[in-house]
């Protein structure tokens, strides 16, 4: 008999506001999906952190999923996503832009760099837990991801 055993997605979070990152964690959990959950408290560690993974591992350890912030400390968010989209192994990676802006010109940039999507975030605990579960479930269950 053959068993479809599922592993946890992997989801990389790169934002330096702590409360956001426990929040969105919180928000996976609570959605009981099989995520895990790595962090970076910014952008340059980002690419540091996935450097280190591309050196000393093979790509099955990359996450799946990134989620950027925008405002970052010593690189930004578009600084990121724009070596992540030059590089021929990270460029697969799905990036999802997870910002406080609604600004138009932060968006067409985004999309611009390669952003898969670009999410505002929410202002509510539940706001934010109901866009966690979707953003979850639709990574989970309905897109194939490179693994």
């Amino acid at each position: 008999m053959i068993t479809n055993i599922r592993r946890p997605f992997r989801v990389l979070i790169a934002d330096d506001d702590a409360d956001d990152v426990q929040l969105t964690k919180e928000c996976f959990t609570e959605n009981q999906l099989l995520i895990d959950v790595n962090d970076v408290s910014d952008g340059q560690k980002l690419i540091e952190h996935l450097n280190e993974i591309k050196k000393t591992s093979n790509a099955t350890t990359l996450p799946q999923l990134i989620l950027l912030d925008l405002n970052m400390p010593r690189k930004s968010g578009f600084e990121v996503l724009k070596e992540i989209k030059e590089d021929e192994v990270l460029r697969k990676i799905p990036v999802i832009i997870l910002s406080t802006s609604k600004a138009s010109k932060d968006i067409e940039k985004a999309y611009e760099l390669g952003a898969s999507c670009f999410v505002t975030k929410p202002h509510t605990m539940t706001e934010w837990c109901d866009k966690m579960g979707k953003l979850g479930r639709f990574w989970l269950e309905c897109v194939r991801v490179a693994e």
